[in-house]
């Protein structure tokens, strides 16, 4: 049956008109076999336009439908809404990216942009005249999501999903909840505390009884796919034996005071990672202000002494590690970043005593008592060199070449705050550039009028930190006064280091989600999909894609919440049809298919007595890449079968 075409050929405005001869491109398509109308449009994407479109395929009957645009990265979902309102089978929709890959692509030469555009069209046309109606598979799926990761994205998506009615798995690594913000004193511009949003978000998750929260818990292993993961977990033993969390206000000011000598009786002292190594604390120990209230036993340093044991009976040095065994229909990765550790001597980090990060800094504040002081010396005059760790190009060569973003507003922060809690403090600011975005600008402001002197290296003369006689010093050619080599004293240099991706990679590979070049968590498209992986059913929430602040990190596990809620929350997913299929009557069980799907998705099974190859449909991503592989050509890809890809070819080679 010959196909009735519709094909819309979209200016975009400029974008493409300003490079491709649009109507010529119209003209030619017009007179290809099955087209029964051709036109142009300003913008196909528009409310107007999709309406057109709608009524055409509905009068004229259109059995097809080209739409010659942008990527269809950006609207293929559109375009096929458009479709099935017409009443149309979505898959006899097929786009052409004449933007892209037309007039941006050659606009230094017009001509040949119109004449690549002409052949992508007429290409998608042939495809077009051949496309089936295909019906998108449906599997059932678990409504439990498992969050990895219980800072403040993991709490946050943990309490959104709980409450559109997911069961939820949330699991924590350490110990104690609240991640990096935990750490942090007073935040700005909310002036509350990191301990207080970690409390409060705490109290939503144990208040809800579709929550299950393990801490001391990590994931070790994974099978199954989108809607039926199968996840082992791994919950190491804490050392305690009641939830203190659920005592009474009397049982539990007697634990309190019971486990405060416990901790004191203690004989073993190690550095205090939650004080980034500024303090020590034994090897039973809380962190402070943390939660669960239980206390914790650090038995890679434990002696197993049992002086603990004898003054708190709740103490449990025989505990064992458990193992769990999850099924899941989605899950969301919030694992969180690690802050950037400067190499020995990079600007005398390790090798200049009063030389630390931001991230100590800001302990030391919170830490510090009426005068702040380190390492015994008292400290007046300040140093910040901003940008450690991150957009590393020119003379700071790396692997970070990316901007972390909250540096600057976080370090102006903390000098605004030293400045407020301790007298006479100076601080110089070492900037290649200031970055406080959008309202984090009156941070900045708040800075200059208290009296912060900034001062800016150039791209490719970084700082220099010397110690000299015991007086460190920080040198810096500046461009804020014409080229000026200037020199501060300080008592304390704060390296303002940036985020960088966790250092323990294993839930990434358990997971198998990609890394960008930036080595966070790889999200599909950061405008269109900027919380999902290309794995169906695994999104991402908070910093284990990339820097971000609070604010946005709390939006982004919203967002996380939102999208697994909708893929999971109606206990059935539909899948893409466009994936592979076996002609298990050629295929002669090789294996060369399985070793090529980067997603797992193909078994050996059996049909009539042999051994073939099998798709799992949940997992498959219709990538071809077993295709090509197969030597008896035994398999091929629904929407893009040989037939359809050769036509193009032959539509683009004319």
């Amino acid at each position: 049956m010959n196909k009735k075409i519709g094909v819309y050929i979209c200016q975009c405005g400029s974008n493409i008109s300003d490079y491709v001869d649009v109507e010529r491109v119209r003209e030619v398509v017009e007179r290809e076999e099955g087209v029964a109308l051709a036109k142009v449009t300003m913008f196909a994407c528009a409310d107007s336009t999709q309406q057109e479109i709608v009524k055409d395929i509905e009068e004229q009957e259109l059995d097809g439908l080209v739409i010659a645009s942008c990527s269809p990265k950006l609207h293929l979902f559109t375009f096929r809404n458009v479709a099935e309102r017409g009443g149309l089978n979505k898959y006899n929709y097929v786009q052409s990216n004449i933007r892209e890959q037309g007039s941006w692509a050659h606009s230094d030469t017009p001509e040949q942009a119109t004449e690549k555009a002409i052949r992508s069209v007429r290409a998608a046309i042939a495809r077009t005249r051949l496309a089936e109606p295909l019906v998108s598979p449906v599997i059932s799926s678990e409504r439990t999501v498992l969050v990895v990761g219980a800072g403040i994205a993991g709490l946050r998506a943990a309490v959104d999903l709980a409450d559109a009615g997911s069961k939820v798995y949330l699991i924590e690594r350490d110990h104690f909840v609240g991640g990096r913000t935990a750490q942090w004193g007073e935040l700005f511009p909310t002036d509350e505390t990191g301990g207080a949003v970690t409390a409060d978000l705490y109290e939503e998750v144990i208040n809800r009884d579709n929550i299950t929260l393990h801490t001391g818990c990590e994931v070790v292993s994974n099978s199954g796919s989108v809607g039926n993961f199968d996840i082992k977990l791994r919950i190491a033993p804490r050392g305690a034996k009641a939830d203190t969390d659920a005592a009474g206000a009397e049982g539990l000011d007697d634990f309190e005071k019971r486990l405060e000598r416990a901790i004191e009786a203690c004989p073993v002292e190690v550095p205090n990672a939650f004080d980034f190594g500024l303090t020590n604390r034994k090897a039973i120990y809380r962190n402070s202000g943390g939660f669960p209230l239980m206390p914790a036993i650090d038995f890679e340093h434990c002696t197993r002494c049992g002086e603990c044991v004898n003054i708190c009976p709740e103490i449990d040095l025989d505990q064992k590690e458990a193992f769990e065994q999850i099924k899941a229909g989605a899950v969301v990765l919030a694992t969180g970043f690690d802050p950037y550790e400067p190499g020995t001597d990079e600007f005398g980090y390790s090798s200049i005593e009063n030389v630390i990060t931001l991230q100590q800094f800001r302990r030391l504040i919170e830490i510090s008592g009426d005068t702040l002081t380190y390492k015994g010396k008292d400290v007046k005059d300040i140093a910040y060199i901003f940008c450690v760790g991150s957009r590393q190009t020119g003379a700071l060569d790396g692997e970070n070449k990316y901007c972390a973003r909250h540096c600057c507003t976080s370090a102006i922060h903390s000098a605004v705050l030293a400045k407020k809690k301790f007298a006479e403090i100076q601080n110089y600011h070492f900037t290649r550039g200031v970055r406080t975005y959008g309202k984090q600008e009156s941070i900045y402001e708040e800075s200059s009028k208290l009296g912060d002197i900034y001062l800016q290296s150039f791209e490719d003369d970084p700082p220099v930190v010397s110690c000299e006689n015991g007086i460190t010093s920080v040198k810096v050619k500046d461009v804020l006064t014409e080229d000026r080599e200037l020199e501060v004293d300080a008592d304390l240099v704060v390296l303002v280091t940036g985020m960088v991706p966790r250092a323990d990679k294993r839930i990434g590979e358990i997971m198998k989600v990609p890394a960008g070049r930036d080595r966070f968590f790889n999200e599909v498209h950061p405008k269109l999909k900027p919380v999902e992986t290309v794995l169906d059913g695994i999104y991402l929430a908070g910093t284990s894609q990339g820097p971000k602040n609070i604010t946005e990190t709390v939006q982004s596990a919203l967002a996380a919440a939102i999208k697994t809620n909708a893929l999971i929350g109606k206990g059935e997913i539909e899948l893409e049809p466009t994936m592979a299929k076996i002609d298990r009557a050629l295929c002669e069980w090789c294996g060369k298919c399985q070793e090529a799907c980067p997603f797992d998705a193909i078994d050996k099974t059996e049909f009539e007595g042999k051994a073939v190859a099998g798709v799992n449909e949940s997992t498959c991503k219709g990538c071809g890449m077993c295709l090509p592989v197969c030597p008896v050509n035994a398999i091929q890809l629904i929407g893009f079968t040989d037939a359809e890809i050769e036509t193009m070819i032959d539509a683009l080679a004319d």
